[in-house]
């Protein structure tokens, strides 16, 4: 591609109105990417569309240069915006890349979208942390492998990808952080607008939340205020709105609290809004002085401190990396973290010497001419050509490692009958048709499903609906806990009157299954402390349960556990004495032709090879999980049909060891018991087989099956209960409809090629 050649630019990053720093600087950034030199053939209108991140179920109220929107915790849509960059006009992508921006793990579902185009990409990174974990070093080290140009905005970021992520040198670019290019001029006559005319300013802006050092600066606010008590110190910026979810407004009340406490409420000011670019720009323009106390070393970017340079501030700060690169020579003042003494002592000196202000103000305004917008905008465009021409070179680097076996059309993940089968007590049993037959009340093997299928919804979907019921389900199975005995009650009548002294031993299984899962994937930390609770309550049952069923949906259960409480001991000791136990009644029942753990096959049969292939692996038990592929192997062919779909063992007399089994009444939960069995088998061998048989198992819901019917009511998006000899049983309740959901989830995660487990 010629040097001058225009290249039209897809923007990856949240984006304005949304309220973040990132979102700020997409803007900026193509803003100045539509004013660098066009080219042929296109115009500055054309040049640049935005794919753009919503933390929220709702999005935003985005403007039309917003083409593409992907809610961060929906694996899909990576996946669709991919497709959608693949067609459409966009040479290049510019990824802004923050940790917490992307959904997953440390962001990893960006990988969804990354490796499924099949165009450059030109990365900036606004976050490079110096000793990374194993996972977040994972990440960037993928994304700089994917990246034709990775930006940096200081030395030290270019350093580090260097020495710690292994980023080849001839791809990393330095472009500083870009800016709005202001006159430098007299604070003064910016003052009145604020009421702060004749006074002294000080600024911090920002998104408000811990971590920014303010406690640091009101401390030394008390020390400068009896030297110069007309002193005004504005806090501009509302808090950081993951903040506000969390806890509202309280960090900001331990400020103004703080502030009187100091007796220096007068000299403060919280301008507790979110500002324009021209109002910032006449708040920087009209301080005196600029603070950015952070704690934090490793800040490598910070867009506010580049604002305040290269507006002409005279800018106090703690030393962190961006700040020790911008304020080098004489351009600012730096203060060891945390030191109160060494902020005041700055502070009062720059306050008393106008001259020394002024010639600090000068040398910092100079220095940011070279990162006005303009600027950064045409050496991103030179970026983006490069990356243009680079792209062909090496497309064979980018080559995605995926599985196409598991491409397939799935519908979308929709929890309609759920919420339909669901009231404030709890998950109904039964359904005539596809409305709630309240006349068979609740149990708890349902609402322990339900749980596992909401909690999943919210890992994958962050549907806030499915989180309302997280809660009704947990509820509920806290209700059904008798603590004496550590067990569940099973069955409950609509008038919420529990039926049984004890629940079944598949009802305890259930619920141990749910609430480990729900330790491991808990949305808050509250609810993970009450799952914790009953967990650790009812694993005391364990030694009371008698069947293998059971057991091995406690071994789930405590498989969940342990992702999340991995040294508990005493867990690790349930766990490797209910292996045993199973492995035990394995072996007095198998025979060459019968590799079974009971004289009959009977229901839900996948989950004990599934419980022995995850327990072999969790403790480094080859001989568990050779056993239990064998036995998923006998299980998928027993349930083979002659035309190679999945024909369901029917629990009209089951299947006996002698060979006799019964084709009708077919049930959806085999279906997902098999799904999540296949996918425990992928993970422990990276056997493509088994993505065939998971698909195989799916398909079953979709009409390949024995009656060629299709299990699913896409109306309602409830599941049917069943094949019955005399045709589908049309039924939907709560057992079948959550086996759809569960299967319908876990192919939705596994569609992008790995097997992370959800399920």
């Amino acid at each position: 591609m010629p040097q001058n050649q225009d290249v039209q630019v897809a923007v990856l990053s949240s984006y304005i109105p949304r309220r973040c720093g990132i979102a700020t600087f997409a803007h900026d950034l193509a803003t100045a990417v539509r004013g660098a030199e066009p080219g042929p053939p296109y115009t500055n209108g054309d040049r640049v569309q935005i794919a753009a991140m919503n933390d929220l179920e709702a999005g935003y109220d985005y403007g039309p240069d917003v083409t593409v929107q992907i809610h961060q915790q929906r694996r899909d849509d990576y996946r669709n915006a991919a497709d959608i960059l693949n067609t459409g006009r966009a040479d290049v992508l510019s990824l802004q890349h923050e940790y917490g921006l992307f959904g997953g793990e440390w962001g990893d579902y960006l990988f969804d979208l990354l490796d499924r185009l099949r165009k450059p990409v030109v990365t900036t990174l606004h976050s490079v942390i110096s000793e990374p974990e194993p996972k977040p070093r994972e990440v960037l080290e993928r994304i700089g492998a994917r990246s034709s140009v990775v930006v940096v905005m200081a030395s030290r970021a270019k350093m580090l990808l260097e020495e710690v992520y292994g980023v080849p040198a001839d791809r990393i670019r330095m472009i500083p952080h870009g800016v709005p290019d202001v006159p430098f001029g007299d604070t003064e006559p910016f003052k009145e607008r604020f009421g702060l005319a004749g006074r002294p300013m000080i600024l911090t802006f920002g998104l408000l939340g811990p971590g920014k050092g303010i406690e640091t600066m009101l401390e030394a606010l008390a020390k400068v205020v009896p030297e110069h008590p007309d002193v005004a110190y504005v806090i501009l910026g509302v808090t950081h709105p993951a903040v506000v979810r969390e806890s509202g407004e309280l960090y900001r009340i331990s400020l103004e609290r703080r502030a009187v406490e100091l007796g220096i409420q007068e000299n403060i000011q919280f301008h507790n809004r979110y500002v324009s670019a021209q109002d910032l720009r006449e708040y920087l323009q009209a301080s005196d002085l600029y603070v950015t106390p952070y704690p934090n070393k490793e800040q490598i970017t910070s867009g506010t401190l580049a604002y305040a340079l290269a507006s002409g501030n005279a800018i106090v700060s703690t030393p962190y990396w961006h700040a020790q690169e911008l304020l080098a020579n004489g351009r600012g003042r730096l203060v060891g973290f945390g030191d109160v003494d060494g902020f005041a002592t700055n502070l009062c000196e720059l306050l008393q010497d106008g001259k020394l202000r002024e010639s600090i103000r000068r040398s910092a305004y100079d220095f940011g001419r070279q990162m006005t917008w303009p600027r950064v905008g045409e050496q991103y465009m030179d970026a983006f050509r490069d990356a243009c021409r680079t792209f062909a070179e090496r497309a064979t680097d980018f080559a995605p490692v995926r599985k196409v076996l598991m491409r397939m059309s799935l519908p979308a993940p929709r929890l309609d009958h759920l919420f339909t089968m669901t009231d404030d007590t709890g998950m109904l049993q039964h359904s005539l048709y596809a409305t709630p037959d309240r006349r068979h009340g609740y149990c708890t093997d349902d609402n322990a499903r339900a749980l596992i299928v909401s909690v999943m919804a919210w890992s994958l979907l962050h549907d806030e609906q499915a989180l309302r019921n997280i809660h009704i389900y947990l509820s509920f199975l806290h209700f059904a806990h008798i603590p004496e005995t550590g067990r569940f009650h099973n069955f409950m009548s609509y008038d919420r009157r529990w039926l049984d002294e004890d629940g079944t031993d598949d009802c305890q299984g259930r619920a141990i299954w749910a609430l480990g899962y729900l330790v491991w994937h808990a949305p808050n930390e509250s609810t993970r402390r009450l799952a914790v609770d009953l967990f650790r309550s009812a694993i005391t049952a364990l030694n009371t349960l008698h069947h293998p069923r059971s057991w091995t949906l406690g071994i789930l259960g405590l498989h969940y556990y342990l992702r999340w409480f991995g040294d508990d001991a005493d867990m690790l000791d349930h766990k490797n004495r209910l292996a045993n136990r199973l492995d035990a009644v394995f072996a007095e029942h198998e025979s060459p032709d019968w590799p079974w753990f009971e004289d009959v096959l009977t229901y839900d049969n996948g989950r004990l090879p599934q419980a022995l292939i995850i327990v072999g692996l969790q403790l480094g038990r080859e001989e568990l999980v050779d056993r239990g592929s064998r036995v998923l192997q006998w299980l998928c062919d027993v349930q083979t049909a002659p035309k190679g779909h999945l024909s369901i063992i029917g629990n009209m007399g089951w299947m006996r060891r002698d060979g006799r089994r019964a084709q009708y009444d077919q049930q959806p939960i085999e279906a997902a018991a098999l799904i999540g069995a296949c996918k425990a088998a992928y993970r422990a061998s990276g056997d493509d087989r088994w993505l065939m048989e998971m698909r195989r198992c799916f398909e079953w819901f979709v009409g390949r099956n024995d009656l060629e019917a299709p299990m699913i009511d896409f109306k309602s998006r409830g599941c049917r209960d069943g094949l019955t000899a005399s045709g589908v049983n049309e039924n939907q309740g709560a057992e079948s409809t959550l086996s759809w959901l569960l299967s319908l989830l876990t192919m939705y995660e596994m569609q992008t090629g790995d097997a992370p487990e959800v399920g």
